[in-house]
């Protein structure tokens, strides 16, 4: 009777666990189609939608213009959605390679020799013991400021605390017998780096990759409001929050708020997206 009761409790177990994960596939899915939505909408909409319409210059959210217009009389809406459009484009094309410089570096430290490992973490050290934004500005600067010093800076800025985890998932994976079984049949580093050690990281790697955008797209949107991003003729989400600070005096709130808002649902969404892949890819934490 006991294993009865054991056996029904284990597969009523197994299909809370089932519907979990079927739940948090989709909403993991519906979260990127609304990401999607928002980056395919700004990168199709026309630019003729945000030309300057004195007669409609000023005007307070309506329902002709729900985020209201700016002093040029360009719809707010309109131009928050294609700011929206680019930094996601940044923090996808930043991050992409940033957690590529990630993996190399991780996978370099863990399976190279002492030194090349003494040499990486002391590299890591110094890039996370300089400040953050500071560093962000003096490469954004070096490289010219616009999109190339932005995508630059972001890129090699946000490499370090994914290099270390993988570093340390590299390690315990070194230590299992089955590494040691490999190596005794006369396999090479390289050859159980790539069937053995890679093909483990792809988890990490995917998570690692979408909870950095979050992070790509805030510093984009810091530099460029701070006058070392984006060129002003962008509409990025940056820029329209530095213009909207010089008429919020002025009782213009719109102009910042509702551009300021949607970027932090963007980042709340990708943030929210990374924890749910978690969920699904890391074994860890499958049972969450």
């Amino acid at each position: 009777m006991s294993n009865m009761t054991a056996a029904a409790s284990g597969r009523q177990g197994r299909r809370i666990g089932v519907n979990r994960r079927t739940k948090t596939i989709i909403f993991a899915a519906l979260i990127l189609m609304v990401i999607l939505g928002v980056y395919l909408s700004g990168a199709f909409l026309s630019d003729d939608l945000i030309q300057a319409d004195f007669s409609k210059k000023a005007l307070k959210p309506s329902l002709e213009h729900p985020f209201g217009t700016d002093l040029l009389g360009r719809d707010m809406l309109v131009r928050t959605i294609k700011g929206l459009s680019v930094s996601i484009s940044v923090g996808m094309i930043a991050s992409s390679v940033s957690a590529v410089i990630a993996l190399f570096v991780g996978v370099a430290a863990a399976t190279g020799r002492s030194w090349l490992d003494h040499f990486i973490n002391w590299l890591i050290d110094l890039v996370m013991g300089i400040p953050h934004t500071v560093l962000l500005i003096l490469i954004s600067f070096a490289c010219g400021k616009g999109l190339k010093g932005v995508l630059i800076g972001v890129a090699v800025t946000h490499w370090t605390g994914l290099a270390r985890i993988i570093r340390s998932e590299v390690l315990q994976i070194r230590s299992q017998q089955y590494i040691g079984v490999s190596k005794k049949l006369g396999h090479s580093s390289w050859w159980i780096t790539v069937h053995h050690i890679l093909p483990h990281m792809v988890p990490q790697f995917i998570i690692g990759l979408i909870l950095l955008f979050p992070h790509a797209i805030m510093h984009e949107s810091g530099l460029t409001f701070l006058g070392f991003g984006l060129s002003p003729e962008q509409p990025a989400i940056g820029i329209i929050l530095s213009e909207s600070m010089k008429y919020l005096s002025s009782g213009m709130w719109w102009l910042a708020f509702f551009p300021g808002l949607m970027l932090v649902i963007i980042v709340l969404l990708f943030d929210r997206l990374g924890e749910n892949m978690k969920k699904i890819l890391d074994p860890y934490s499958a049972h969450e």
